[in-house]
């Protein structure tokens, strides 16, 4: 699984899990267990939703974050305390 943070148009960022990263010819991002950056709950989002669509029109920008292994292999440059 993958997690990727999703630049939305006039909306905070939100993680999700997406088990390949999007393709270019794809018309929509497929993520799981949306939530924001902090990992908690989205307040737009219903109850009990675990997968959201997004058309690429919405979307202003990707980050693929970094895996546990990648984490601990190189080191963030700052403190996080």
């Amino acid at each position: 699984m993958i997690t990727i943070l999703v630049h939305l148009a006039g909306r905070e960022a939100i993680k999700m899990d997406v088990d390949d990263l999007p393709n270019p010819n794809d018309n929509c991002v497929v993520g799981k267990n949306p939530r924001e950056k902090t990992d908690r709950e989205v307040n737009w989002i219903e109850d009990g939703v675990t997968t959201l669509v997004f058309p690429w029109h919405q979307i202003t920008f990707l980050e693929v974050l970094p895996s546990v292994e990648e984490q601990e292999s190189f080191p963030l440059p700052f403190r996080n305390d």
